[in-house]
Parts: C-alpha cells; sequence; structure tokens
C-alpha cells in the first residue's frame, strides 16, 4: 500500500508563484497566504441577520419584564403613571417584534414566490429546504413572543383585578360612612331642633339646600365609583380576549405551517408523478419502436424466405 504524502506545502508554493508570476505585491502575497491559516468568517445572509435581532429584541423585552415586573404588580412601589408607562413600553417593544415577525414571513414569500419555476413547481430541492427552515425560525419567534406576551397579559390581569378588589370595598366603606354621617347629622339636627326650639325659616332653607347638595355629591361619587369598576372590568376583559386571541394566532400559525408541510409534500408527489409520467412515455415509445422494428424483421424475413424458395 502507497503511503500517503502531504502535498499541502507544495500547494503553497504553487500559489505563491502563481501570485509573483501576476505581479502581486507582498501585501496582497501575505494576505493570500494568511487565509490558508485564519479562514475568513462566512457572511450571514439578511435574513439570518433580521432573525437574529428579532431574538435580541424579545430578549431585551423578556429582560425589561423581569426587572419591571415587581414595579408593575406592587402598587406601593410606583404610582399609576408608571405603571402606565411600562405597560407603554411594554406594548411598544410587542409591536416592533410584530413588524419584524413580519418583514421576515413577507421576505419568505417572497422567495417562494421567485424559487417557483415552470408550472408553479420548485426546481431547486435545496431551496426548498431553506425555505422550509425559514419558516421554521419565523415559527419558533412566534412562539417565544407568544409566550412572552403571554406572560404579561398574566400580570396585566393580576394588576386590574387588584384595582377591582381595592375599588369593591372603599366602595362599600364610603357608603356607609355617608350613611352614618347622614344619620349623625339628622340626629344632631333634631336634637338641637328640640333643644333651641323653633328656628328661623333662613336656617331650615340653608340646611335643605345643604342636604340636597350632600346627596347630589353622593349619588355623583356613586356614579363615578360605578363607572370606574364598570371600566375596570372591561379592561380585563379586554386583557383576556387579547390573551385568547393571541392563542388564537399561535394556533393558526400552527395550522399554517402544517398545511406548508402537506403542500411541500404535495409538490413533491407531484414532481414524483411526473417523473413517473416521463418514464411511462419513454417505456412507450421503445416498447412501440420495438414493436415496429419486430414486423419490419418479421415481412423481410418472409419475404426473404420466400423468394429464398
Amino acid at each position: 500500500m502507497a503511503r500517503v504524502r502531504d502535498r499541502t506545502e507544495d500547494f503553497k508554493d504553487a500559489v505563491r508563484h502563481t501570485a509573483v508570476s501576476l505581479g502581486y505585491d507582498e501585501s496582497k502575497l501575505a494576505a493570500i497566504m494568511a487565509s490558508f491559516i485564519i479562514h475568513k468568517p462566512r457572511q450571514r445572509s439578511s435574513f439570518t441577520k433580521a432573525a437574529l435581532k428579532t431574538l435580541e429584541s424579545i430578549g431585551a423585552l423578556e429582560q425589561f419584564m423581569s426587572k419591571h415586573r415587581k414595579d408593575y404588580v406592587d402598587l406601593h412601589r410606583t404610582t399609576e403613571q408608571e405603571r402606565d408607562n411600562i405597560e407603554h413600553e411594554v406594548t411598544a417593544f410587542i409591536k416592533a417584534c410584530k413588524e419584524q415577525i413580519d418583514i421576515l414571513k413577507n421576505s419568505i414569500n417572497d422567495d417562494e414566490a421567485n424559487s417557483k419555476g415552470w408550472l408553479g413547481l420548485r426546481a431547486d430541492h435545496s431551496n426548498a429546504d431553506t425555505i422550509a427552515h425559514k419558516h421554521g425560525v419565523v415559527l419558533i419567534l412566534s412562539e417565544k413572543l407568544h409566550s412572552v406576551t403571554a406572560r404579561f397579559d398574566q400580570l396585566r390581569a393580576i394588576r386590574f383585578q387588584d384595582a377591582i378588589n381595592r375599588a369593591t370595598p372603599r366602595r362599600k366603606l364610603k357608603r356607609v360612612a355617608d350613611s352614618k354621617a347622614a344619620d349623625n347629622s339628622k340626629s344632631n339636627i333634631s336634637e338641637i331642633r328640640e333643644l333651641d326650639g323653633p328656628q328661623p325659616e333662613s336656617l331650615s332653607v340653608q340646611q335643605q339646600l345643604l342636604d340636597d347638595e350632600t346627596r347630589a355629591l353622593q349619588v355623583e361619587l356613586s356614579s363615578l365609583l360605578d363607572a370606574v369598576q364598570q371600566t375596570e372590568t372591561k379592561m380585563v376583559e379586554m386583557s383576556a380576549l387579547n390573551h385568547l386571541m393571541s392563542t388564537h394566532v399561535l394556533q393558526q400559525a400552527q395550522q399554517i405551517e402544517l398545511l406548508y408541510d402537506q403542500a411541500v409534500e404535495a409538490t413533491t408527489n407531484v414532481e414524483l408523478g411526473n417523473k413517473e409520467l416521463s418514464q411511462a412515455i419513454q417505456r412507450n415509445s421503445s416498447s412501440r419502436t420495438f414493436l415496429l422494428l419486430f414486423l419490419f424483421v418479421l415481412t423481410f424475413s418472409v419475404l426473404f424466405l420466400d423468394w429464398y424458395s
């Protein structure tokens, strides 16, 4: 068995002589020789760069939520305005990540449209595998963004539930206090009237006006509390609907991925069917040629035998 010889140095010498013969200077020659040792990093595609950027954005959103989670949930740490600012920042983050994912989906659709050949069939299997890989990347990013959004929906539901819990007892206590104050004021007025005797008509009119204003304020405050409670309840319902909608969007993404896999499989089956049809046509034409040749030889043989006899 012949021994294996390392020809790397011979190859380097040949490259060096070729570069010198082409007139390369020392810097270019050094760069060429250095390329044998230090390989250039592989250039990433625009899709890969955009996907990594989207993943970094989702990671930044997750870090932001982890950092401000206690500030958003704990009512004694921050004010309502600060919690609203946190919610606005998270919503802007989610919207930006969603837009980046939509851009990736549009780029995949463009690649699919450009990769289709004659009769709408893909001409290159490697390109089809690349597009399937890109669909998988977009699906992973969508699932990760959905998980982060679901966690924020849970935090928002906790916040609104706490607000409802704080508003309901306060309303009950205020009604009890108002009723007690009204009873006390009535009892005091009755006692004063019993002690002092009949009062002038102007004092009774002023007292009646004060009572009317007090009742009007109580009714207005009750209506405001009812409106606030209804608004908070609706916000909690909207948060639940948002979470439900995001869940359905994820299910639709999974169904779209399944449909895409089925479409790829159907396309492969159609291509195989076309190949089988082509082979069948070729076999039919070859059998027809053989049959014609056989008949021609047979006829010629019969004529030759007849002539010979």
